[in-house]
């Protein structure tokens, strides 16, 4: 499955562009790309800015920030290496927060066995915020978590009851 904001659903609804609402470190992002673009800024307020923005405005806040030459992200003022273990650690928790949105799980559930690819993306962790590689393990990952997930949830409505 080529994910991806163009394709067809469960593939749109997995791509970063959606509109998938969730927090990481108290800061309300309205979708992933939000989030990536984000890591691009040093300011923490217009981090949280950009972390509001959806799809393609997301990417074009983000676009012409010159952090390939130092190789350096930014989150919540702190400078973070992109090919540092931290900066991997970020990523795992922002697509864990990310999990916590029903229809972001919907869309994993629906994409059963699929195999992702994302045409789009590149491969080179020099050049992107996100690779390939990075993105589709993330959304592997989170959907091996599926059954554990909703067994929890099915326990947490039943003490409801």
């Amino acid at each position: 499955m080529d994910v991806g904001s163009q394709n067809a659903y469960p593939s749109c609804s997995l791509s970063n562009f959606a509109a998938h609402e969730f927090v990481i470190d108290g800061v309300r992002c309205a979708s992933m790309e939000g989030f990536l673009q984000s890591l691009k800024f040093s300011n923490p307020d217009m981090q949280e800015h950009v972390c509001s923005l959806i799809g393609i405005a997301a990417k074009r806040a983000g676009k012409g920030k010159n952090w390939q030459k130092k190789q350096t992200l930014y989150w919540r003022g702190e400078k973070i290496g992109r090919r540092s273990k931290e900066y991997q650690d970020l990523l795992d928790r922002a697509y864990l927060a990310l999990f916590q949105n029903q229809g972001f799980r919907c869309a994993l559930r629906a994409a059963g066995n699929a195999t992702f690819t994302h045409s789009v993306g590149k491969r080179k962790e020099g050049e992107t915020v996100l690779t390939i590689q990075e993105f589709c393990h993330r959304l592997n990952w989170l959907r091996d978590m599926l059954p554990s997930a909703e067994a929890d949830s099915v326990e947490a409505v039943k003490k409801l009851w």
